[in-house]
């Protein structure tokens, strides 16, 4: 890992458990024009660069901070390595988490507004519009924001309800109240639904912090990144909400349906733009509900895996005007009465044996296409 010195502005190597042992800082920004890239630092031109003052400006306020180091995405990532390059994204939700605070510069906010109203330039920023700068404002516990002219505009936790409102991230999320692993997938990749970044790429790999995977990079794979992502999610988690995307939210409904197709996976981070409020619903209690329309001869099991077919999971089976429907272990804040559920377009009759309660009495182990990776 590479930090930069906040008194010379030279980088230096450190060893792998060093950002762990000393405090250093972060910065938090959205790329702009003419950034100082890792080959550009230590030579003599990078001082021409426009990008070069957002440098210097970091480690004067580091500096005057008392840290002697700060980590800068633009500049302390050889790019040129591709496995340093996949290291250092792999990584990167742990860094800014370590870090003692994170400098969060906002190139298009004006200083003198107050971030609380309606049409500040704060609720407006592309900051908030980008990718990787959700895992930046969510890991460190400590951020401080900046606007355009280096002037401080608050911190986190001073603006935690507008940030919330701005990137819907619950506020226990942002405070570290409550932990992202008990938050579910579906809520987590909702806050990046409506969130772009350059690289189509990388609207899965500014994920990977978030949702607790590691994978290598495949620049070049398009949206399939995002298709091995939740490949990732599935063999390390048996959380079904990863299935609740595209839904249709109509409460006359017992089931809010999503979208049909002919997968059990998403496309992409926007599929789950209406997953905000869906929770997830432990494997004991999903039973309890339906304990009474299942037969002992074919258990509830709430695991699931990818198989070199699909998608192998058990779910409840019921009925719906368009054809049949698989109830998800999950639940929506708003309806606790209710839950989200896949459409099926294909099953075997010879499954199903009886009826009871709206559900079918047992439940059908069905592999569903899932998207392959190419």
């Amino acid at each position: 890992m590479y930090l930069l010195n906040t008194s010379t502005l030279q980088l230096e190597l450190q060893p792998e458990e060093f950002p762990r042992l000393t405090k250093y800082a972060i910065l938090s920004h959205v790329w702009g024009r003419e950034e100082v890239t890792f080959r550009d630092i230590n030579g003599p031109h990078a001082v021409r660069l426009e990008g070069y003052t957002k440098i210097e400006r970091c480690c004067a306020q580091a500096l005057a901070n008392g840290y002697q180091y700060v980590w800068i995405d633009t500049c302390c990532i050889d790019k040129s390595s591709s496995a340093e390059l996949s290291e250092a994204i792999n990584s990167m939700y742990r860094w800014y988490e370590d870090a003692a605070v994170c400098y969060a510069y906002l190139a298009d906010v004006l200083s003198h507004e107050n971030p609380v109203y309606e049409k500040s330039s704060f609720r407006l920023s592309r900051y908030f519009r980008r990718g990787w700068t959700l895992q930046e404002v969510i890991a460190p516990r400590r951020v401080t924001f900046f606007a355009r002219d280096w002037v401080k505009i608050g911190t986190k936790a001073s603006e935690i309800s507008v940030i919330s409102e701005v990137t819907g991230v619950d506020r226990r999320v942002l405070s570290k109240s409550l932990p992202l692993t008990e938050v579910s997938v579906a809520k987590k990749i909702s806050w990046a639904s409506r969130r772009e970044t350059t690289r189509v790429e990388d609207r899965a790999y500014s994920l990977m912090g978030i949702v607790g995977v590691h994978m290598p990079l495949l620049y070049g794979e398009g949206e399939n990144a995002f298709i091995r992502l939740q490949h990732e999610i599935i063999r390390t988690s048996n959380d079904q909400s990863i299935f609740a995307w595209g839904l249709n939210i109509d409460p006359t409904r017992s089931l809010f349906l999503g979208h049909p197709s002919s997968s059990l996976l998403a496309s992409s981070p926007s599929d789950f733009c209406g997953c905000a409020k869906v929770d997830r619903i432990m494997p004991n209690k999903f039973l309890d509900l339906f304990a009474s329309s299942l037969s002992k001869d074919t258990p509830y099991k709430s695991q699931f895996s990818m198989t070199n077919s699909g998608v192998q999971i058990t779910l409840p089976i019921k009925r719906t005007p368009s054809g049949y429907s698989a109830a998800l272990a999950c639940q929506m804040t708003a309806y606790p009465n209710k839950m989200p559920a896949r459409p099926l377009r294909e099953f075997r009759n010879e499954l199903f044996s009886g009826y009871r309660k709206g559900f079918y009495s047992k439940t059908v182990t069905a592999v569903q296409n899932a998207a392959k990776t190419r």
